[in-house]
């Protein structure tokens, strides 16, 4: 028998019994599969503090980068923010986010991506529009009513997704709209819907598909890319009723806040002071401690004075002959493309040939006008065993590396850390999401649990 492998208990036989036997039926992903764990991810009271207040820091960082797009627009910060965020969109998606009725808004839901390194938590990215509600509030309700002290309790998902809407009267109803972009995610959408429908019954909750030409209620959750709007045939109508106020739509239909080379502007010298006005000292120097130092990857060359910060190179050249140890890099396409998502155009500099990591500079390159990349700093997670059913006999122990996604829901202004979900993948892998042999467990808190700084 594998040495990191043990015959299951009594309790976690009925442990696995119970997580079967509560499984809805249609499941919780489309043709896809994950590990079963006989315990939750447990984090300590350090780590949950730190996660409580997270939240309503990237609420606060959510509208700096809106603001900062719009004060570019007006002429108030310098031009090329606004042409740089804009660069690959369509005009008419351009003014429909530039629209005064939707002035202010952003996202009323925060998915960051946490690693868990020895420096302490990194932010590898911040979703708008993530999936996993629906498979985290399942998680929620079953491992709290195995006794688990689960993170947001037993509702926690449900509730956040209602505070969304707080103005919502009875009757008036929420649209859920997915595209097939995100068909993955139907099933678990559907149990979000069937337990927001159970929880709330004075309010009609509905999933709609891409092609749903009917009525529709006062407020809708966009479940799209904007990039693929074009396959989400209702989605004119949405925007144009959104625009009319005849309906509430969030997130709202700005693609600039979908852009990952925001985490570039962040750390810009010249866009130094904005930060500081709009984030504050003391938030501005807790985001640089978890947002990795990012470039953006422009063709347009230096002066010949200049260099690239702490790179301290003068071209991307050089970037693209440095050795195995100095490529810890990570190059990821920004936005506003099929391959944004789901860890598809990302190339991990130290796990390439230098032949490939050069190839992969120069397409990020080349693809500059219609889709900049940037360039990040690569951050080592640490190593921690979790365990997983290898069936209802047998447990494994897996050394892994965890990827936390807590969720965070905004409700006029006020944020809530509903629930949070940890990814568990097998330590040698490079990228953490939510692959087949990986483990998926809710946050729950211990007080013995490993402390983050």
């Amino acid at each position: 028998m594998n040495p990191f492998a043990c015959v299951a208990s009594c309790e976690e036989k009925k442990f696995y019994q119970a997580l079967q036997s509560a499984m809805p039926s249609q499941g919780l992903f489309a043709e896809k599969s994950w590990r079963q764990s006989p315990e939750p991810f447990f984090i300590s009271e350090q780590l949950h503090a730190k996660l409580e207040r997270l939240g309503a820091l990237l609420h606060l960082f959510n509208k700096a980068c809106d603001l900062l797009y719009r004060q570019s627009v007006a002429g108030k910060e310098p031009p090329w923010i606004a042409a740089l965020l804009d660069r690959g969109k369509p005009k008419e998606l351009i003014e429909l986010a530039r629209d005064k009725i939707f002035r202010g808004e952003t996202s009323r839901v925060i998915r960051p991506d946490l690693l868990i390194t020895s420096e302490g938590l990194v932010i590898c990215e911040l979703d708008q529009i993530p999936g996993g509600m629906g498979l985290t509030a399942w998680l929620q309700k079953v491992y709290t009513a195995l006794g688990y002290e689960i993170i947001g309790g037993p509702e926690g998902m449900l509730e956040g997704f209602r505070s969304m809407f707080p103005r919502v009267q009875p009757g008036e109803g929420v649209d859920i709209v997915i595209s097939q972009e995100s068909a993955m995610y139907v099933p678990e959408m559907r149990y979000l819907v069937d337990s927001l429908t159970q929880r709330f019954p004075a309010i009609p909750w509905r999933l709609l598909d891409p092609e749903y030409q009917g009525t529709w209620a006062s407020y809708v959750y966009r479940f799209f890319e904007l990039f693929d709007r074009k396959n989400v045939a209702c989605a004119p109508l949405l925007f144009s009723r959104a625009q009319a106020g005849e309906m509430i739509i969030t997130p709202p239909p700005k693609p600039q806040l979908e852009e990952k080379l925001l985490f570039a502007l962040f750390w810009m010298k010249p866009l130094e002071a904005f930060w500081r006005r709009q984030l504050g000292e003391r938030a501005m120097g807790e985001l640089k401690k978890m947002i990795p130092y990012s470039w953006v990857l422009t063709p347009e060359p230096l002066p010949p004075q200049a260099v690239y910060p702490q790179l301290e190179v003068q071209s991307w050249n050089e970037v693209a002959h440095f050795s195995q140890k100095q490529r810890e890099l990570v190059i990821k396409i920004s936005g506003f493309e099929e391959r944004a998502w789901g860890s598809r155009g990302v190339h991990v500099g130290h796990d390439l040939s230098k032949t490939e990591w050069t190839l992969a500079l120069q397409g990020a390159l080349e693809e500059y006008e219609e889709h900049p990349h940037l360039l990040q700093r690569f951050h080592h997670s640490l190593v921690q065993s979790h365990r997983y059913f290898m069936s209802d006999t047998h447990i494994m122990a897996m050394p892994g590396r965890a990827r936390l996604t807590p969720y965070y829901f905004v409700s006029e202004d006020k944020v809530t850390l509903a629930g949070g979900l940890a990814t568990i993948c097998p330590a040698d892998k490079k990228i953490l999401h939510g692959m087949s042999d990986s483990t998926l467990a809710p946050l729950a808190l211990e007080k013995k649990a490993c402390q983050i700084s």
